[in-house]
């Protein structure tokens, strides 16, 4: 047992990893400590897996799982015991109930990965492998992530997704990735088995399942670029959308770091704020879109990139912006010349932040200058030019000129 600072609490709480192979997996302090416990959750599969060991009250977690997180939390000070799959750390219970607890009132003692137990079956160096859950997630989160050779490890829900992954491959023409299922890791059922998602997997898949894929080399044209600026047509728009070479230099004027939050507002396609959550897994953002109809859009392009997870306000700013959590960095594609605009964005925006405003119109414009002689920054006028065909030759057509307001809250977070 791990020596407590004598300023913490006890550790009331243990969460125990457990295998498929049971008790035989368990060392005797996790053992003794399910033996002693007052109470002992975890899903119907782990309290089955160690019976008859617990002597308390066994009970398996409720739908919804918030639920249960209430019960176990409510009987702070007793002796339980919270059951979960191997590292309850990694997607697991771990991380949920360590946001409500102080740091010396739960002890954990994990036991080996199905990510761990996957890479030692398969070969493949765990370093050199990403991990990407489709547990209660769609399945469009591992598209950032299928890159020319590139070595995957996904969470499956259920005996379902290996079978909706495989078909969700063919549709982006990606069928050629192998795929290896991999079944009860570590128990007496488990099994390994490969296809090809194009030919689709075994029939008799059980649920408890993890996914391995292997990305071909030849497919580059088909995987999205890990730099900023994708082609405008991975984006569905009406218009309405920041183009790929002035989208570049908007991202890089962002700066996007990990974990940080943009606000976009005037959202139009979504496109700068995808693309900032692209930067990084941990990058989060906030499309402001007062329009129904680009506001679906939106959502409808991240899903289809692999950022379902951002979030769409559909509202005009600056009444929009009320109560939305603090911004690292904020891009105003429309909407900037409108009274109020500005003004509440740059105080919202956290100190060291960015802001980066495009102007095309002159009305905007001269609300750019006012920002400069405000809060400072830096204007650049932005001119692209594209080669057209003119009758039986050839000239560069230009397209708006786009003035871009740069600037940086004064002040550290």
């Amino acid at each position: 047992m791990p020596e407590l600072n004598m300023h913490n609490p006890a550790p009331w709480l243990s969460v125990i990893g457990v295998g498929e192979d049971g008790l035989s997996g368990l060392s005797g302090t996790a053992r003794d400590l399910i033996a002693q416990a007052e109470y002992v959750f975890g899903g119907a599969r782990h309290l089955a897996l160690v019976a008859p060991l617990p002597q308390g009250v066994c009970t398996a977690w409720p739908t919804p799982f918030s639920e249960g997180v209430r019960q176990v939390l409510a009987l702070r000070g007793r002796q339980v015991v919270v059951l979960a799959s191997g590292d309850p750390f990694f997607y697991g219970v771990g991380g949920v109930l360590a946001r409500s607890l102080g740091v010396g009132e739960m002890l954990c003692l994990p036991a080996v990965s199905s990510v761990a137990l996957a890479c030692a079956r398969l070969g493949w160096a765990r370093e050199q492998c990403h991990v990407v859950s489709v547990c209660g997630r769609p399945v469009e989160r591992v598209r950032p992530f299928l890159q020319p050779r590139a070595r995957l490890l996904v969470l499956s829900a259920d005996a379902t997704s290996p079978r909706l992954l495989a078909e969700w491959l063919v549709d982006l023409g990606l069928g050629a990735v192998r795929c290896h299922v991999l079944e009860a890791l570590g128990g007496a059922n488990e099994r390994c088995r490969s296809f090809v998602a194009e030919d689709g997997p075994p029939p008799d898949m059980g649920a408890l399942n993890l996914l391995a894929l292997e990305v071909p080399a030849n497919v580059s044209a088909l995987c999205l670029p890990r730099c900023a600026g994708l082609p405008d047509s991975c984006f569905e728009h009406d218009g309405q959308l920041t183009r790929q070479d002035i989208r570049a230099l908007t991202l890089s004027a962002l700066a996007p770091r990990a974990g940080e939050l943009l606000w976009d507002i005037g959202g139009g396609a979504g496109s700068v704020s995808i693309e900032w959550m692209l930067a990084a897994p941990e990058c989060r953002a906030i499309t402001i879109e007062s329009v129904a109809e680009r506001a679906a859009r939106i959502m409808r392009n991240a899903q289809a990139l692999g950022v379902p997870d951002l979030q769409v306000v559909q509202a005009r700013a600056p009444q929009g912006l009320d109560g939305l959590d603090t911004p690292d960095a904020i891009f105003v594609g429309g909407g900037a010349s409108r009274a109020g605009v500005l003004e509440q964005a740059w105080a919202a925006l956290r100190p060291g932040g960015r802001m980066v405003v495009n102007a095309v119109v002159v009305e905007t414009e001269n609300r750019l200058l006012q920002a400069v002689r405000e809060w400072g920054g830096r204007l650049t006028r932005l001119s692209i030019a594209r080669l057209d065909a003119v009758g039986g030759f050839h000239a560069f057509r230009p397209a708006m000129t786009v003035t871009q307001w740069v600037a940086s809250k004064p002040g550290r977070a």
